[in-house]
């Protein structure tokens, strides 16, 4: 396999951070391309069709360029559309659909291992964020072609029964929507109650809607298996068989961390596996290999969004220039959570 291109930076993950890292990059003179094993802002793509996102246009800008639109929180739409307008303004080189398989190399002269090719380099950002890899049950069923981790839209569901597993904004969100399209939803919750992490507007109509009976809801219950007809699950009153023609656990998404070693990367023994970085210039264990965004929390996935993450952009490129980090605006200052325990519905 031969080296095909040579760039000062090699950026994974085309999702808003690492495009702000690669321009930003960028405009300290640096030569920067971005691999990504999907589509540009893939994970964007992958969201719920016209999902609001919780924050305002402008904390969701990169590289100081405006993001307009008629809405007072910007749907998937007006960011998938956002972020390539970005790309192209900033000439931004893409390869995508291009899965990244390792890292060779030292400081200063890396090879970034592709399927498709070598890609030499002198540094490499890493800004992979989390939602490729849900949080499994681990029961008998989970891999049935009617249970999936991801949710999109509500149609297809009018008239059936649906079960929603989990409690936070994404399951919340999702029993509603469904509910108003006609299905028939019950929610399946290994807690005593709707997270109280839920935005304050949904979670008051979520808790409505259960009270009036209008959706089912299950506390400190837990599944033991799905079958092609139902779900079977423990409560506290005894087991009890839910039928389900399609199941959604949105039980959360963490980091790939077999990715993170296959790049050299360590993690710490904390309960959030944070990946091991430098929390000043977000440097790696291996010299040259910086993280951004979502991916510095490791399991806490709470810590970093794209309102905060984007500064990660400065702060690296700064540090490859030699020049002093920017500071993180106090407003944006990430705030540590309590790590949700993976592969369990909350």
């Amino acid at each position: 396999m031969t080296t095909d291109s040579s760039f000062d930076v090699v950026v994974i993950g085309a999702g808003p951070v690492g495009l702000a890292c690669a321009l930003e990059v960028q405009r300290q003179g640096l030569t920067a391309v971005v691999v990504d094993k999907g589509a540009l802002v893939n994970s964007i793509i992958g969201y719920p069709t016209n999902m609001e996102f919780f924050s305002t246009p402008e904390l969701l800008e990169i590289g100081d360029h405006p993001f307009p639109t008629a809405h007072y929180k910007p749907l998937r739409e007006d960011g998938i559309d956002y972020y390539h307008r970005v790309a192209r303004a900033e000439k931004l080189n893409l390869r995508l659909y291009e899965r990244v398989t390792g890292l060779e190399g030292d400081l200063g002269h890396y090879e970034v291992i592709t399927e498709k090719g070598q890609i030499s380099c002198r540094y490499v950002v890493v800004a992979t964020g989390f939602y490729d890899i849900p949080n499994y049950l681990h029961v008998p069923g989970e891999e049935l072609p009617h249970v999936t981790h991801y949710y999109k839209e509500p149609y297809a569901h009018a008239h059936q029964d649906v079960v929603v597993v989990g409690a936070k904004n994404s399951s919340a969100k999702a029993a509603l929507q469904l509910l108003r399209t006609g299905a028939r939803v019950t929610m399946i919750v290994r807690g005593e109650e709707i997270s109280n992490s839920v935005k304050y507007w949904i979670r008051p109509d979520l808790l409505n809607r259960i009270k009036e009976g209008r959706i089912k809801a299950y506390f400190n219950t837990t599944i033991e298996r799905i079958t092609p007809e139902a779900v079977e699950v423990s409560t506290p009153e005894g087991p009890l068989s839910i039928p389900a023609t399609h199941v959604y656990a949105l039980t959360g998404y963490h980091p790939d961390f077999s990715f993170l070693a296959a790049l050299g990367i360590t993690c710490q023994t904390d309960l959030a596996q944070t990946p091991t970085h430098d929390a000043e210039t977000l440097e790696t264990n291996r010299a040259g290999v910086y993280l951004a965004g979502t991916v510095c929390g490791g399991l806490n996935t709470s810590r970093w969004f794209i309102e905060n993450g984007r500064y990660h952009a400065q702060v690296i490129a700064a540090h490859l220039a030699g020049q002093p980090a920017p500071a993180l605006p106090e407003v944006l200052q990430p705030v540590q959570l309590s790590v949700a325990t993976p592969a369990v519905p909350s």
